[in-house]
C-alpha cells in the first residue's frame, strides 16, 4: 500500500528517518536524500518498515529507492495516475523499472549515474 506524506506529518520521521544521510542508500543510488519541505513522498511500507520510496516536489521526481522492484513499481504506477511528471533527473539503477512504468527515458544522457524520465504526456506538451 503507497501512502503519501510530508516532512510535517506526525509519523514521517518514524518511517523515513533512517534513510537521510544514509552512505548504504546512497552508495546503491548515487544519491542523498534530503527531508526538504518542499516534498511529498510516496512510501510503500508492509508491517511498518519502509520497502520503497519516491520523492516528488513540484512534479519532478527528486528521490527514488527501493528493495524490490515490485514495490517501486506499484508507487511509480500511482505518480503516473496522479502527476504529470516533467523532466526529472534520476537514479539510473532503476532505469529498466521507469519504463516499465510507462515513463520516458531520455535518449543523450549526460549524466554518469543519473537518467532523465518523463511522462508521455509532458513530451506532447513540450
Amino acid at each position: 500500500m503507497v501512502k503519501k506524506m510530508t516532512n510535517k506529518d506526525e509519523k514521517f520521521y518514524q518511517y523515513m528517518g533512517k534513510f537521510f544521510g544514509s552512505r548504504l542508500i546512497e552508495k546503491q543510488t548515487n544519491d542523498r536524500i534530503y527531508d526538504d519541505d518542499s516534498k511529498e513522498w510516496y512510501i510503500c511500507a508492509e508491517e511498518g518498515r519502509v520497502m520503497a520510496f519516491v520523492s516528488v516536489n513540484k512534479n519532478i521526481i527528486k528521490n527514488v529507492y527501493t528493495t524490490k522492484e515490485k514495490y517501486l513499481e506499484e508507487i511509480l504506477k500511482v505518480i503516473m495516475r496522479e502527476k504529470n511528471i516533467t523532466y526529472s533527473i534520476v537514479t539510473n539503477y532503476y532505469k529498466e523499472v521507469y519504463e516499465r512504468c510507462g515513463f520516458k527515458v531520455g535518449k543523450n544522457q549526460d549524466y554518469k549515474n543519473f537518467v532523465t524520465i518523463y511522462t508521455e504526456k509532458e513530451a506532447i506538451m513540450s
